[in-house]
């Protein structure tokens, strides 16, 4: 069964820097692009960042040049590195396979930024 088990959230404050780590299971982890969600309080579910298998990458506007993707396939792991963080980032942070994600999500990883 496919499984996704986020960590690495926490509280920073604003301009701060959290580095969040996705182990998945249940696939072909070097056959599949990997990709990053967040939720927000009273939002929807966004997409964040994916990383396709040979590495290329896709960020949505509000992170570029702060946030990093990346992919470990020996270890079947995706990476964030999120840097210059703001209030707005704050959310639930969840991994999933693309371009269809699958429908069993993980817990997801808080963070949270606030002065």
């Amino acid at each position: 069964q496919v499984q996704f088990v986020e960590s690495g959230g926490g509280l920073v404050q604003p301009g701060g820097s959290l580095r969040l780590s996705c182990q998945a299971s249940g696939f072909t982890f070097s056959s599949s692009m990997m990709d990053w969600y967040r939720q927000a309080p009273g939002k929807q579910r966004e997409l964040v960042a994916r990383i396709f298998t040979a590495g290329s990458t896709y960020y949505r506007d509000s992170v570029k040049g702060r946030f990093t993707i990346s992919r470990d396939n020996a270890k079947s792991m995706i990476y964030l590195q999120m840097n210059s963080l703001k209030s707005d980032d704050t959310a639930v942070y969840y991994c999933n396979k693309g371009p269809m994600f699958s429908s069993s999500w993980g817990q997801g990883t808080q963070v949270t930024v606030s002065s």
